[in-house]
């Protein structure tokens, strides 16, 4: 069943595209930035890393213990592969908040894009 802070965190989620992020609100962009500025953290931080890397070995070396290949076989192969899947897709998401939070700030504060594009020159 669902809890109240699971449905306070689906009503709450941050919705974002290229698209609607040049129609927000200065808080809107400033809560893409906060929740971009979280996903980027979590990246950088060598203990998650170590710890998502570690999964993903050991649902690897569950695959290679599988030993036939008949449909329940078959069926842990799937199993297994959906996991590394959704760890995948996760990173994506973060790194994908990371994106909208550098393109909220590009937006935000135009002339310091400007000034780093004539630095580059």
């Amino acid at each position: 069943m669902l809890n109240d802070t699971t449905i306070e965190a689906f009503n709450t989620r941050l919705t974002v595209d290229l698209n609607s992020i040049k129609q927000m609100k200065p808080s809107e962009l400033d809560r893409v930035k906060s929740h971009g500025s979280a996903a980027e953290a979590l990246l950088k931080n060598r203990d998650l890393a170590l710890f998502v890397h570690q999964w993903q070995f050991e649902i690897m070396d569950q695959l290679t213990l599988i030993p036939g290949h008949d449909p329940d076989s078959n069926c842990q192969r799937v199993a297994l592969s959906n996991q590394l899947a959704g760890i995948e897709s996760f990173i994506s998401t973060l790194k994908r908040s990371v994106s909208m939070k550098n393109r909220a700030v590009s937006l935000q504060n135009p002339a310091v894009t400007d000034k780093e594009n004539i630095n580059d020159n």
